[in-house]
């Protein structure tokens, strides 16, 4: 529990619903839709299509979304709603261009947007409410205006020149040449009329007709080869979820081509160390962490492809030998060399819901880049995302970009599971640093016995190549721990992560909410 004489959030409590999503009017959103008789499925998308006009620097329709649900007696089931390349995406052609990887915000790296589609395959699968209902409050807000929060009003300011390339961009997402400020009330008439065609006539007014050929005509003007034939063909996957337990908890997440494997590599590995014996927030602690995190990343860029490119079976990767021999390679008294993998930024929206039923949903929707590829159609408002940039351009690699395929993918929804039963639903947002937030939370909750809110509020490190990056909550002693085991410790300017967790306690009927104070979001239950 929090020390009350210090600033700081309490865990939300409530029995009936609860929801927390990175935005409060996501969350009213969702909590509107449960009192009205929804379950949490309807939540979520309703939730996410808010998030994607509020917040629309970090998410949009123009992205992917991934969501995991549990349901009382019923298996865990998943949805991987992730875009592909073109058919005519080749690795030859861009490494003829003289490229040697794909940048962010090149025409090369937007993939087909899964999210829609994915929407509506999860209500159809798991939800009551029309797609048309659900979009709804998402209209009502792109309509008649919403006012910019703070975390949003600090970030836009930061991508003036990433939307002032592209004239779609500057034309539906800065105000005379400017980004707003927090508090200004914004439209985005574009974006809610293409919202108001969707729930008019489904997904397929998205992938074919005249929003798709909007699409289609603004990424082929500037050397994109995706087609309408790659918008029309697009469909996403119910999976399989795969899973690790963590004494006694077991971290459920969906398999490749999504990066939730490397979280549970990183717990498989972290096992085989006495973690409870460690100050929560010392340095001894990090410096584990952040060791096994950079095996395990170098397990994700190896390895974690489109599943049928992947030359080693998932079943090999989770096999806790072989997390056994890599625990073997930490040194506990000083940072070993290993390979670095690509730096931690990235912009995603994470939320999740719970219902009186108990089902609860986890989902996750991501541009991947802050406005994604900064790409935006002039007519539909539609803002790409950059996901292609995840692919390798090295022939040899299981990652290779190649036709209709699906990059290696960060962004990754979460569920515990204890004795059959969903003990929490969570995310933490954060592009490449999701599987160790992932991983720090069920640490915190696990050998820390932190509740939710302590466990989200806890000081973050993470590395970007060589550098060992802190949060300045950091304390000194952990920073110059660090440094005296070989880390080059950086401060990070900003924060990242934007967790959620809602806690099932079944033996006493409630549920427990934590929110990111990193983010303007909260978890509210009733």
């Amino acid at each position: 529990m929090r020390d009350f004489h210090l600033p700081g959030r309490s865990p939300v409590i409530a029995s009936n619903g609860m929801a927390a999503t990175s935005h409060p009017l996501a969350t009213l959103t969702a909590i509107d839709v449960l009192r009205a008789g929804g379950n949490a499925v309807d939540a979520a998308i309703s939730a996410v299509a808010v998030l994607c006009v509020v917040e629309p620097h970090m998410t949009g329709i123009g992205g992917d979304c991934f969501t995991l649900i549990a349901e009382p007696g019923k298996p865990v089931w998943g949805y991987n709603g992730c875009g592909r390349s073109g058919a005519k995406a080749s690795t030859q052609a861009l490494l003829e261009k003289g490229m040697t990887s794909i940048p962010a915000t090149s025409p090369f790296a937007v993939n087909v947007p899964g999210a829609i589609e994915a929407w509506s395959s999860i209500l159809k699968a798991r939800g009551t409410y029309s797609l048309e209902k659900a979009l709804a409050p998402a209209i009502n807000y792109a309509e008649n205006g919403f006012p910019v929060a703070p975390r949003v009003g600090s970030d836009w300011p930061k991508q003036l020149a990433k939307l002032g390339n592209s004239a779609g961009a500057t034309r539906h997402y800065l105000f005379d040449g400017k980004a707003p400020t927090v508090g200004d009330v914004i439209k985005l008439p574009a974006l809610a009329a293409t919202l108001k065609a969707i729930a008019k006539d489904g997904p397929r007014a998205f992938y074919e007709g005249p929003i798709a050929e909007d699409m289609v005509a603004t990424l082929n003007a500037r050397g994109s080869v995706l087609s309408l034939d790659d918008f029309a063909r697009h469909r996403g996957e119910e999976q399989t979820p795969i899973s690790t337990n963590y004494r006694g908890l077991d971290l459920v997440e969906l398999p490749p081509n999504g990066q939730g494997l490397t979280a549970l590599v990183l717990l498989n590995i972290l096992e085989n160390f006495d973690m409870k014996s460690l100050e929560p927030a010392g340095a001894d602690r990090f410096h584990l962490q952040l060791e096994a995190a950079r095996l395990a990343f170098a397990v994700r860029d190896t390895h974690i492809a489109e599943p049928s490119f992947m030359h080693v079976p998932v079943e090999k990767l989770l096999d806790k030998a072989f997390a056994k021999s890599l625990a073997a390679k930490i040194d506990k008294a000083r940072r070993v060399p290993l390979p670095p993998h690509p730096a931690p930024g990235g912009d995603t929206v994470y939320l999740t819901v719970v219902d009186k039923d108990r089902r609860a949903c986890s989902l996750i929707n991501s541009l991947f880049s802050s406005f994604g590829s900064g790409i935006c159609t002039e007519k539909t408002g539609v803002m790409f995302n950059n996901r292609g940039s995840g692919f390798v351009l090295d022939p040899s690699h299981p990652n290779a970009l190649g036709p209709n395929k699906r990059p290696m993918h960060t962004i990754i929804p979460a569920l515990a599971m204890k004795d059959g039963r969903c003990d929490a639903t969570f995310g933490v947002m954060g592009a490449h640093y999701q599987p160790m937030g992932h991983t720090q939370m069920v640490l915190n909750m696990v050998d820390y016995g932190l509740d939710v809110q302590e466990a989200i509020d806890m000081p973050r490190a993470f590395y970007e190549g060589e550098k060992t990056l802190v949060e300045r909550s950091i304390s000194a002693a952990t920073a110059e721990g660090l440094k005296a085991r070989g880390h080059d410790v950086v401060v990070e300017p900003s924060p990242w992560g934007g967790a959620q967790i809602i806690k099932i306690d079944w033996d006493r009927g409630v549920l427990i909410g934590g929110s990111e104070p990193r983010k303007d979001g909260m978890a509210l239950g009733y």
